[in-house]
């Protein structure tokens, strides 16, 4: 594999992990955007504008965008999260001229009026779809608590009272803010050659409008909260809990990913082992995420009402024993095989390296080749997941219920 990077005039940055030994090529605009850029007035503009940039613009239309990506057998989408919004198409390599055009087009849609109308409906039946969604209802509840007063506690799908005020004319002034060519990296990974990538770059993006929009990066500071919203007519009670973790910039992520699979791995953890396995609960999870100048520890289980409170008891009760004694070299040794196995398998197809390089470079401005990613796995240890715990302990901040119940147990 070879890894390319160089800089349009403009500030588009544009990255490539090359190879012959495969026989795609994946291809992603990372978008440097997301909820935590919006304020209330435009709360869901950045997943708004994902869907409408398959609308079209004075080129292509929405059925030519869809036609002609499936009519070249791409597997094509895109995705918003807080921190980016990501646009992306996997080819086989003799499509790329097509499907990179097609891309660039979403990137700058004409953002019609009759489009905009049309779809803000479509966007209203999203968030209520995702209301009826206990667990994600509480994640985004949760997010909103923890992260008071804080950029991060912006929702990604905005409210249907945010959206229904939005105006095309404040989308596109959120468009022309934050889609700037220094606000984008373009990844490429899979079987193609540089050349032709800097030539398509140079033929589509370069009269792109250059700039950079800032982003406040200071760490939250959550406090003790909790959160009960009652649905009685639930079978489960879903709780959902955040705690401080490291950021994206912080060397302690490494050890803070391993450290999730031996906690709160869907097989094989701690939580599988003493709460999932004997029955006590359907699910119980502990989740690692990264933002830039904070992070969380994501706490989440699903039970029977009349379970919550033991099971709350046995997720403390392990979070007490990690935080105090860390974990067993046992331990340690499975969840790294886990993870080496994670990443020689994603990194197997170009799609799946896409979003390795993609995040590594709008994050860390680094690339880490997966030689580089295998080593650092290996190379840690037990005491820099004790490192860990003494500066991020597992913990339980910010807490919210969905469910019969209207309070929450306690001991």
């Amino acid at each position: 594999m070879k890894f390319h990077e160089t800089k349009l005039d403009n500030g588009l940055q544009i990255i490539g992990e090359l190879s012959s030994n495969v026989h795609s090529v994946a291809i992603g605009f990372f978008v440097n955007t997301g909820s935590r850029d919006e304020t209330d007035a435009v709360s869901g503009v950045s997943h708004f504008l994902e869907h409408m940039a398959f609308k079209g613009n004075d080129k292509y239309t929405a059925d030519d965008i869809n036609r002609i990506f499936d009519e070249i057998g791409a597997k094509y989408n895109a995705s918003t999260s807080e921190e980016v919004t990501l646009y992306y198409a996997a080819i086989l390599p003799e499509y790329l001229p097509q499907a990179f055009e097609l891309l660039t087009a979403l990137i700058y849609p004409t953002l019609r009026q009759d489009d905009f109308d049309m779809e803000k409906n479509v966007i209203l039946e999203e968030i209520g779809m995702y209301e009826d969604q206990p667990s994600f209802k509480a994640y985004e509840l949760a997010m909103q608590q923890h992260f008071q007063g804080h950029p991060l506690g912006q929702s990604i799908l905005g409210s249907p009272e945010s959206i229904t005020a939005l105006t095309s004319s404040q989308m596109r002034d959120y468009h022309a803010e934050n889609y700037k060519a220094g606000n984008i990296v373009l990844a490429v990974a899979g079987n193609i050659h540089w050349q032709e990538v800097l030539d398509l770059a140079e033929e589509h993006c370069a009269k792109w409008p250059g700039g950079k929009s800032p982003r406040d990066l200071r760490e939250a500071e959550p406090t003790m909260n909790a959160n009960m919203v009652t649905r009685p007519d639930s079978l489960q009670q879903h709780i959902m809990q955040l705690g401080k973790a490291p950021s994206a910039l912080d060397d302690l992520r490494y050890a803070a990913e391993l450290l999730q699979v031996i906690v709160g791995d869907d097989g094989g953890s701690r939580f599988y082992w003493e709460i999932v396995d004997p029955g006590h609960a359907e699910a119980a999870e502990l989740g690692y995420n990264e933002y830039a100048g904070s992070g969380t520890w994501l706490t989440y289980l699903g039970c029977r009402p009349e379970q919550v409170q033991d099971n709350l008891k046995r997720i403390a009760d392990i979070y007490d024993d990690l935080n105090r004694n860390g974990v067993t070299e046992t331990e340690l040794e499975q969840a790294k095989n886990k993870v080496l196995a994670r990443v020689v398998l994603r990194s197997e197809r170009p799609m799946g390296r896409l979003s390795s390089l993609g995040n590594n470079w709008v994050y860390r401005q680094e690339y880490h080749s997966v030689e580089h990613d295998l080593q650092l796995v290996r190379g840690i240890t037990s005491d820099q997941i004790k490192d860990l715990l003494a500066k991020y302990p597992l913990s339980q901040q910010s807490t919210v219920g969905i469910g019969p119940l209207a309070e929450l147990p306690t001991s």
